[in-house]
């Protein structure tokens, strides 16, 4: 199980340089990846950084039957207005069944902001010359769909569009004339806002109300385009219920304090770990640090607003963290004090302490899950830092620091007493270790 002392020792250190690099990265960045420290490195939300915020409500004097898809349509053409004037970071949340709230961080002009996204989507269907054969008045719904919309026995994603009957000959009219044009011409291009959203093929004149849009299209690309084309046609416009600017309730000076105070209560933590159990506790540093790095890489990377919720969900995730290293070492002294080997009691408490680990995180994860799925708001904020905390935390409890720990068992450092126990309170430390 264990490699010789030479390996162990090599492995042990190669480690050690890994983990020191992620840390470097995760807070001064490397290229064009910038760091916690970088300016641009974490996404602030409202309450840290300040910002606007929006809220829409459906306007509509009976609820039609496919409602809340006609929503997430709204949603998502939010999103894509949102995406095409650079506000990469605002969030968008569904709040009760007809309201759309949307926060932009870090805003400069917020009337303008609400100005574009309140213009109602204009869609159109153009032939290659720019000529616009149908608009969203023209369809009456968009889907995703799964099957063999190409008749060539190959089952693929794509979009089926359903045209009203006013539209029918129409767009037979148009799909008519672009099949005599230049092979590279024979397509009509879908158009949101001006924006070039896809340019099906034609092979031939349509006379239907069915039809299929195809293109090696994933499950994500054939539901945003069904949605965005839906948003082309909704029954309902969205008003503007409410407009404020928001200022940073923690601001930057105080963000950075509490960076500074994070660090701080990490340290200290560290420092209690080392004083009780030793050299297991320096593992669990080591593993809290690779912990604390991989967490901001992939929150820098991801992109993901970090608010004062967040903050409370990172906080309560390194929680997590350094109660599964307790766990795994009481449950090593406890073997020690039954006189194990160290090698046989390295062993057992990670074996014998794996379950009561696995099942504290996964009641988490369920409880993250949860909220993430029916909050908003602040509320999804701290279940996703605490969802990718927990996620995290699993692995460096499960398996850093056991390869830490055994690297150390490897390069036959074994003395019970750098395991947090006495010797003399060993009923036998003589047996032949475990191999």
């Amino acid at each position: 199980m264990f490699k010789n002392k030479r390996k162990s020792t090599l492995i042990f250190f190669i480690s050690i340089l890994i983990i020191g690099a992620l840390a470097y990265v995760s807070l001064f960045g490397l290229g064009d990846f910038s760091g916690i420290l970088d300016e641009g490195g974490i996404n602030k939300g409202l309450d840290l950084i300040g910002g606007s915020l929006i809220v829409y409500e459906a306007e509509l004097e009976e609820e039609p039957e496919n409602f809340a898809s006609d929503m997430e349509a709204a949603k998502t053409m939010l999103r894509s207005r949102l995406d095409t004037l650079g506000y990469t970071e605002a969030t968008i949340v569904l709040v009760g069944d007809r309201r759309l709230q949307v926060e932009i961080p870090n805003i400069a002009d917020p009337e303008e902001a609400v100005q574009k996204l309140g213009a109602t989507a204009k869609l159109e269907f153009r032939n290659s010359e720019g000529t616009v054969v149908l608009t969203g008045a023209d369809i009456e719904e968009a889907r995703q769909a799964y099957g063999d919309a190409s008749g060539d026995g190959f089952n693929e994603y794509y979009v089926a569009l359903k045209l009203k009957k006013d539209a029918v000959d129409k767009f037979y009219e148009a799909t008519k004339y672009v099949i005599t044009l230049p092979s590279a011409d024979r397509y009509i291009a879908i158009y949101l806002d001006e924006e070039e959203l896809s340019s099906p093929h034609v092979s031939k004149a349509l006379n239907t109300a069915d039809l299929s849009i195809t293109g090696y299209f994933d499950d994500e690309d054939s539901k945003y385009l069904a949605e965005v084309i839906n948003a082309g046609n909704l029954p309902f416009s969205l008003k503007e219920i409410q407009l404020k600017s928001v200022g940073p309730s923690l601001g930057e000076r105080a963000f950075d304090t509490s960076l500074l105070a994070g660090g701080i209560g990490i340290l200290m933590v560290m420092l209690f770990m080392i004083i009780i159990y030793r050299l297991p506790g320096i593992v669990a540093c080591i593993s809290l640090t690779a912990y604390s790095a991989l967490f901001f890489i992939i929150i820098c990377t991801l992109k993901i607003n970090l608010s004062l919720s967040g903050i409370a969900g990172i906080v309560l995730s390194i929680g997590m963290a350094v109660d599964a290293n307790v766990v795994i070492f009481e449950r090593i002294k406890e073997e020690l004090r039954a006189g194990k080997s160290t090698t046989a009691a390295v062993i057992s408490g990670f074996k014998n302490a794996l379950s009561a680990v696995v099942d504290s995180n996964i009641t988490t994860i369920i409880a993250a899950v949860v909220l993430w799925y029916f909050g908003v708001g602040s509320v999804q904020g701290f279940a996703v830092t605490l969802l990718i905390g927990v996620l995290l935390s699993m692995f460096t409890a499960v398996f850093l620091t056991r390869f830490l720990l055994y690297s150390f068992v490897g390069m036959r450092i074994t003395k019970v007493s750098l395991y947090g126990v006495k010797a003399d309170v060993t009923e036998s430390v003589t047996g032949k270790e475990v191999k």
